[in-house]
């Protein structure tokens, strides 16, 4: 018995060795930021044999995969736009409608080049904050839809709101307007097979995101489409942070209200959406789209406001980190103010150091978080990273009146985004996002006082409060933090 339990301990010992260092060659290979790959050594130094299966399967690195491809076509058509306002920036010859706007030449160059996003100043905003609201005007676009309805949600669920979106998309389509419906693999997971039936009988086109080939286990589960996006008759369209279902209209006891940020844009920027929609769309359905160009609108286009506008989109498939390079551009250019309201705030160095470094220069920098989780490791990560920031003069404040989803930065009353990017490194890295960054006076100032409004609903997160905090929440926080590179 002595010998067999000696076998076994070496044995172990052995095999644990073994875990640890083909864990550590692979990873090291593989080049991922030290932190995470500290996070996943731990991970797997925990779990022996099982931390590296779940490695493999989670922790692919898709970055060199060419997974979104233009059509001749539209590579012809987006990409001489591109080149058109590159030049023009780079010349200083771009005129704007606000001139205040020009300070931000070296913003739009950037994300121009980085993220191939053009510039649009013939938009209207209009900022929804609401669900009830949300969907009934998104309803009502979709009920006078004339040509196409395209609809990409994270998450789509068996409930009232859910069906009441898929009965509409229905008769649209049995009405002979072209619909199509994509979801993503993880967030509509719970969507009956009986309701993808009854869509796709009834003309409706629908698609999945990375959708699994095994029933249990799916090898591109650590990657989501996390975008909501909305385009209907390539005019109008919709981004921002609600997904569709009950809990966003306030029906969920868990969370209460549900206090969020979208928008409806009509105006050319809608081609930044349609285009993003059309990537997605070709990927999830593999099919293509011969004729894609009477998806967008004939130019020139009718004037539908001043404000100008890019969608910005970023995913795992790209080294760049789009949208964060675009929060860390606005950070730095703040003289005055920095507004940020999101429900997860697990960001990497560079955003501490960025918001830092702002707020012990002059800059009056606010953070808005949920008072309560919705992913239990992630909130406490997410506490103690607010914590770090309060001995530099941020103020940090809890939304009280139901969930905070809302994905908001601003700054100096002049420049904001909105999206569906949280401050996270799982929104930086893992997910495929999409923001608008918007280049107005007036839209930043309403999402402002919104911001505003909200504070009435908050309590502070003082640096005593953070010192005098339990033991039992310290400990949460260093177990959740020691993973937040990986959550």
């Amino acid at each position: 018995m002595e010998n067999f339990v000696i076998t076994l301990s070496y044995n172990y010992v052995l095999f644990f060795l073994f875990n640890l260092i083909f864990t550590a060659i692979i990873i090291t290979l593989e080049r991922k930021s030290p932190t995470t790959t500290l996070a996943w050594l731990l991970f797997m130094i925990m779990l022996p044999g099982i931390g590296f299966i779940f490695y493999l399967i989670f922790s692919q690195n898709i970055s060199k995969r060419k997974i979104f491809k233009y059509t001749s076509e539209e590579s012809k058509l987006y990409k001489s736009i591109l080149n058109k306002q590159r030049k023009e920036f780079e010349n200083h010859s771009f005129k704007f409608n606000d001139k205040s706007m020009a300070n931000y030449s070296d913003m739009i160059l950037f994300h121009n080049k980085l993220s191939e996003s053009f510039y649009s100043q013939n938009n209207d905003v209009q900022i929804v904050t609401d669900g009830k609201q949300k969907f009934h005007i998104l309803f009502n676009d979709i009920k006078n839809a004339k040509n196409h309805i395209h609809i990409a949600y994270y998450i789509m669920k068996n409930d009232s709101i859910s069906y009441e979106l898929y009965d509409l998309l229905k008769q649209k389509a049995r009405e002979g307007v072209k619909v199509r419906l994509l979801g993503d693999h993880i967030g509509c997971r719970h969507i009956k097979k009986q309701t993808y039936k009854e869509l796709k009988e009834a003309g409706v086109e629908v698609a999945l995101f990375f959708p699994s080939r095994f029933k249990l286990i799916n090898s591109k589960a650590n990657y989501r489409n996390h975008r909501k996006i909305a385009v209907i008759d390539g005019e109008v369209g919709f981004i921002g942070g609600f997904n569709v279902g009950d809990e966003y209209l306030g029906r969920n006891k868990r969370f209460g209200y549900w206090r969020d940020t979208h928008l409806r844009i009509k105006g050319d920027a809608v081609v930044g959406l349609q285009m993003r929609f059309l990537l997605d769309w070709r990927n999830a359905s593999k099919k293509s789209l011969e004729s894609s160009l009477e998806y967008f609108k004939e130019t020139p286009s009718p004037s539908f406001g001043k404000i100008g506008m890019q969608i910005v989109t970023s995913g795992p498939d790209s080294i760049n980190e789009q949208i964060k390079h675009g929060y860390i551009k606005m950070i730095s250019s703040a003289k005055k103010t920095i507004i940020i309201q999101t429900p997860y705030f697990i960001p990497d160095e560079s955003i501490m150091e960025a918001l830092k470094i702002a707020s012990v220069s002059g800059v009056d920098v606010r953070i808005m978080i949920p008072n309560k989780p919705d992913h239990m490791f992630v909130y406490w990560a997410t506490y103690s990273y607010i914590g770090d920031l309060l001995k530099y003069g941020i103020r940090a404040f809890t939304y009280e009146n139901g969930f905070l989803h809302s994905k908001m930065i601003s700054v100096d009353g002049k420049l904001s985004s909105v999206g569906t990017c949280n401050f996270d490194i799982r929104s930086f890295k893992l997910n495929f996002e999409a923001n608008a960054f918007i280049y107005d006076r007036q839209t930043t100032r309403t999402l402002e006082r919104e911001f505003e409004k909200d504070l009435h609903l908050c309590n502070e997160i003082t640096k005593d409060d953070y010192m005098n905090r339990s033991q039992r929440i310290k400990m949460k926080e260093t177990i959740s933090r020691l993973f937040s590179p990986i959550l």
